[in-house]
């Protein structure tokens, strides 16, 4: 009955107009950083790399699919929260919008259930956004731009990863970003929970991490013993997996934040949605 639930409310995703809106973005979005990159991509990386000329001797082929992967992944995943917000937070205030709720709840499924098959759909079209866009930007990346050595510029210097060595680390890198959607998917479905309509679920999702991004990104001493325990700390973790040593104790530390807040949020969405007054 589980899983046959989630499935009807995958297809209820699915027949959504607004579902294909990330689909359309994504596709838009990555096609133009592309076409710019083969345009003008070897004026960008000449800018980029021209503090390290003086001191270093780049050979081979610098711009490749690699980085123009890792280029896509670091300006999209601060988009795509916006998204996974658009559907995931309307799964259950649009059901009480529309006046369904009641039908819903009246299924022979007990409403924690109804509500875990809604949790799961939404995390298969998470899923599915995140694997378009990694389609988009590794696989058609390196269709334009062939394959070839990753450098990656972070705050300890330039990072130079050979092309055999990248494969597991966009795979972790991406598994990484799933978990940090998932956590966004969670805390819009735990917020839809308390609302009636779907504007409020999706703007508040929002409002919450940019709240919690301008707070981490403050360098303000108050916020110190809070920022290492916010979600956003956290989002920007898959950079770590193109870092050399891998920083596995940093991983470990946001894989586990990122899955406090997962529990938390949903444990909260299930207790209000069994409260949840639908007579009214």
């Amino acid at each position: 009955m589980f899983l046959k639930n989630t499935y009807n409310e995958f297809i209820k995703i699915a027949a959504k107009p607004r579902s294909y809106i990330s689909i359309a973005a994504i596709t838009v979005l990555v096609g133009i950083i592309l076409f710019a990159m083969k345009i003008d991509g070897p004026a960008y990386i000449s800018f980029i790399t021209a503090s390290f000329e003086q001191t270093l001797n780049f050979e081979g082929k610098i711009m490749n699919g690699n980085l123009m992967a890792f280029i896509i992944l670091q300006m999209l995943i601060v988009q795509i929260p916006l998204l996974v917000a658009l559907v995931t937070g309307d799964l259950i205030s649009g059901e009480a919008a529309m006046g369904t709720i009641r039908m819903l709840l009246s299924k022979p499924i007990s409403r924690t259930k109804v509500l875990l098959s809604k949790y799961t759909a939404g995390l298969l079209y998470t899923f599915f956004i995140l694997l378009w866009m990694g389609f988009m930007a590794v696989i058609v990346g390196r269709w334009l731009f062939g394959d070839g050595d990753l450098m990656v510029l972070n705050s300890d210097g330039l990072v130079i990863i050979p092309a055999n060595d990248i494969a597991w680390r966009f795979i972790g890198g991406f598994m990484i970003a799933f978990l940090a959607l998932a956590t966004v998917a969670t805390l819009s479905i735990m917020l839809s929970c308390f609302s009636d309509n779907s504007i409020g679920p999706i703007v508040s999702t929002m409002s919450v991490i940019i709240l919690f991004t301008i707070i981490g990104t403050l360098d303000v001493p108050v916020f110190d013993n809070i920022r290492p325990f916010l979600f956003t700390t956290h989002m920007a973790a898959w950079r770590s997996f193109f870092d050399n040593p891998l920083p596995i104790q940093a991983i470990k530390e946001s894989v586990i934040i990122l899955f406090a807040h997962i529990g938390i949020f949903l444990s909260i969405a299930i207790y209000h949605f069994n409260k949840k007054d639908i007579l009214s």
